[in-house]
């Protein structure tokens, strides 16, 4: 794979099965160097026979399909060019949709109520005069803004606290009724009014930002997430509420006194259990690092939540909850790697339905038909049924991109200095080598790389470069004692363990020049890099990318720092300094790329300023690269231009730094 092929990657949402278990729709998107954006489709999957799956709408993105409850109709999200998506419906055999909402700020989910008559969604409600609310007020002339708490901005959307995020409730339109027209004017002048989309009740107010809905069974509640509580602005609680749909009563908190937790999924089990994934936050409320979500439940009735599965081997932060049967739901365990579907019943026993060496990124289900969506070292994203032997492929989105080139990936564990069991994987350029090695760090640090194709490291294999990516101490997916061991600690064990992979994989797989070596990584990825390049002089060359460089400056820009660097670097000061790479920037010779962008409120772009200000003036080799308009996702979700010039940065960088035979300046 090639920078020029960013366009064959295809991403692949969560299926919607059909109830009558014939078929599954899931939304195939994919980035559009033409057109600059992410764009897709939804297509229908056949679960029988031999018919191949085919394109269903002409949406620009159309994306989150929902059949109804009785099949009948397909609701999904749809977004124009430069707009935000919107909530429309059409015919499950097919047609065109039906507008439901024109939010100003559009839809960010929904869920259908159980008798198909109405839909809830979530949308921000913006602030009278902001946001384009009042014509010929831009953003630039928007009154001043009067902030009082630490908590105000978010990475991607920018201010909050004039836009919260909120529940709304509407009734589903007649997509076979006739289609309103347009009105002409009368000889008087007067017009009668336009059609409009169905007006929406809105169900939460106030100053929590509201989201992950469900529906009850019996229709009457609403369960969502959302931080209400006084002290919301110093901790990272966050809980399940409760809603009834009529708005008799008030949102309900059901699990604020049970503990200080951060809820990230909500769902109704078939039999009315409300199911709940959360993190416990410690006695401060603030204790994240490293901190499993662990699925929970509460029966119908309002009994104390019972934990389902230990947050010490099973890990579910990056999982949905969907029912499957009447007593038990399918949720996705983060390990090694992988996110592995797993099904939970009410007792807590668990059955794994799928391996360690591919990513479940979605499941529907419909009966005991179980579809997932997953990525593995073949494939971008694909749609597989869940059987009784495995996974049995659907699809075959990533046809193309194979055509254009996939290399394998070899799975290896190293044994550190230590005795600690290292994990990850290597790939290598076509042809004997020796090849130019460039040590690839992650971010988080609680993530992982994981089984599934890695478009970084094939654009990088294919110009020439062996790959080297570990999940060292301190990332996602081997347990929280593997994670929690850096808080306070930072380039410690972490940086003994990346550079023990290294040195692992030159002397075990064959073909790797341990003479010409690059180092790069970007968030905590950027920050080890920075680190090692202070420690480590045996680098060609380094690459920085939207780092984690300066944690005393860091509080008071980053849209988490109010809490990220006190849980993970502490707050004494000489201990900060202990763990900073802007305090020991003096001892890099390395020469260095800073790349960043422009609006990314993570890490902003002062960390990569002050970073490479140093590096200039203590006179390092050293080059800024910053992208307009981007956030701390580029590399994953920027546009697509700027991702593929991205590439074409770093390849420059090492095409003179680094150069291999088919990367040469």
């Amino acid at each position: 794979m090639r920078a020029a092929d960013l366009g064959l990657l295809t991403g692949v949402s969560a299926p919607t099965v059909h109830p009558g278990g014939q078929r599954a729709v899931v939304s195939v998107t994919h980035p559009s160097l033409e057109a600059d954006a992410t764009v897709g489709q939804l297509w229908t999957v056949p679960l029988t026979g031999h018919a191949a799956p085919r394109r269903l709408t002409r949406g620009f993105r159309d994306t989150a399909a929902q059949f109804s409850p009785d099949g009948r109709l397909l609701a999904f999200l749809r977004a124009a060019p430069s707009a935000a998506p919107q909530l429309v419906v059409m015919d499950a055999a097919g047609g065109e949709p039906v507008a439901v909402t024109d939010r100003k700020l559009g839809v960010t989910e929904f869920a259908w109520a159980p008798d198909g008559r109405s839909l809830a969604f979530v949308s921000r409600v913006p602030e009278q005069g902001r946001y384009g609310t009042v014509e010929g007020i831009d953003a630039n002339s928007e009154p001043a803004r009067r902030i009082r708490t630490l908590k105000y901005q978010a990475n991607g959307v920018g201010y909050t606290n004039d836009r919260r995020a909120h529940v709304f409730v509407v009734a589903v339109p007649d997509v076979w009724g006739e289609p309103p027209v347009k009105p002409v004017a009368e000889a008087d002048g007067s017009t009668a009014p336009e059609p409009t989309v169905p007006e929406a009740a809105q169900l939460t107010t106030g100053d929590g930002e509201d989201g992950t809905i469900a529906f009850s069974p019996d229709g009457r509640t609403l369960a969502f997430v959302s931080a209400r509580h006084e002290t919301r602005d110093d901790d990272l609680r966050a809980d399940v509420y409760l809603l009834p749909v009529d708005g008799s009563a008030e949102p309900r908190n059901v699990t604020g006194e049970h503990g200080a937790v951060s809820a990230s999924a909500v769902a109704y089990g078939l039999n009315g259990v409300l199911y709940y994934a959360a993190q416990e936050l410690g006695e401060t409320g603030r204790d994240f690092v490293a901190r499993n979500a662990a699925l929970y439940a509460i029966e119908p009735g309002g009994a104390a939540p019972r934990r389902l599965t230990d947050p010490e081997t099973v890990d579910l932060t990056e999982s949905d909850i969907v029912a499957s049967r009447d007593d038990a739901v399918l949720v996705r365990d983060r390990r090694r790697g992988a996110l592995v579907l797993t099904e939970v019943d009410a007792a807590g026993e668990s059955r794994v339905l799928t391996d360690e060496r591919t990513v479940v990124t979605g499941v529907g289900v419909a009966g005991e038909i179980v579809v997932a969506s997953v990525s593995d070292a073949r494939t971008a994203g694909d749609v597989a049924l869940v059987t009784g032997d495995g996974l049995r492929t659907l699809t075959d989105f990533s046809r193309e991109l194979r055509e254009a080139g996939i290399l394998a990936q070899r799975e290896l564990t190293v044994t550190g200095r230590d005795g600690y069991p290292i994990h990850g994987w290597v790939v290598v350029p076509e042809g004997e080598g020796p090849h130019p090695v460039l040590l690839n760090i992650h971010g988080g640090p609680y993530a992982s790389y994981t089984a599934a194709l890695f478009d970084e490291a094939q654009v990088y294999a294919a110009a020439g470069y062996a790959v080297v990516m570990c999940n060292p101490r301190g990332a996602a997916g081997y347990g929280q004692e593997h994670g929690r061991v850096i808080r306070q600690r930072m380039g410690t064990v972490d940086l003994d363990d990346v550079l023990d992979y290294l040195d692992g994989a030159i002397a075990g797989v064959p073909g790797l020049d341990g003479e010409r070596v690059g180092i790069m990584g970007g968030s905590y990825g950027g920050y080890l890099t920075a680190w090692t390049i202070a420690h480590d002089h045996r680098f060609a060359a380094a690459i920085v990318e939207r780092g984690f460089l300066d944690p005393e400056a860091f509080v008071g820009t980053s849209d988490i720092g109010s809490f990220f660097g006190d849980e993970y670097v502490g707050t004494d000061p000489e201990l900060m300094r202990s763990q900073s790479p802007q305090a020991v920037v003096g001892q890099v010779s390395t020469p260095t790329l800073v790349l960043h962008s422009a609006a990314d409120l993570r890490c902003p772009l002062s960390q990569a300023e002050r970073y490479y200000a140093a590096l200039k003036r203590n006179g390092v080799e050293a080059e800024l690269v910053v992208f307009p308009g981007e956030d701390h996702e580029l590399s994953r979700s920027g546009r697509p231009r700027h991702r593929r010039q991205r590439f074409d940065v770093i390849l420059d960088w090492w095409a003179h730094h680094l150069p291999s035979p088919v990367n040469r300046a």
